[in-house]
């Protein structure tokens, strides 16, 4: 095993330490409650964590926020449908048309 010929000075050692610094931890904001969170972490105020809730602590706020976003996709049939129903109004408008004009 090796061993040290000398014992290292106080101010090399202290020297070596300087670089030992403490860091911030990275905070964000709750998107849903707008509370302060560790970054990649549960929010402890609602539970909330990626667009989902990760914990039950707050039943309520989470049957809330369904009822708020509906599904993207829902939204988007729901656009495509009255587009195309619009589409086959003014198609048979122009048939009407059409046909009164003979």
């Amino acid at each position: 095993m090796a061993v040290p010929k000398k014992r290292t000075g106080k101010a090399k050692q202290a020297s070596r330490r300087a670089n030992w610094k403490g860091e911030v931890p990275a905070t964000t904001t709750c998107p849903n409650c707008k509370e302060t969170v560790l970054a990649h972490t549960v929010c402890s105020n609602c539970g909330y964590y990626k667009n989902d809730f990760a914990s039950l602590k707050n039943k309520k706020a989470q049957e809330e926020v369904k009822e708020e976003k509906p599904k993207k996709t829902r939204a988007k049939k729901a656009k495509v449908e009255e587009a195309k129903e619009e589409v086959k109004a003014e198609e048979a408008q122009e048939t009407v048309e059409e046909t009164t004009e003979q």
